[in-house]
């Protein structure tokens, strides 16, 4: 999730396209967070390790 996001944001940079630019954002934070958790051992949403 967080590649994609990144993949994202480089794409609506590159091309201006300002809805690719917010979505990148928003999965490149969402794919951080569950990162974070999982590295913590909390299990998310049934996953024990989120990749």
């Amino acid at each position: 999730m967080i590649i994609l996001g990144i993949i994202l944001l480089i794409v609506g940079f590159l091309t201006g396209i300002g809805i690719l630019w917010t979505i990148g954002i928003v999965l490149a934070v969402i794919g951080a967070i569950l990162w974070v958790l999982g590295a913590m051992g909390h299990a998310v949403r049934g996953r024990r390790h989120y990749w």
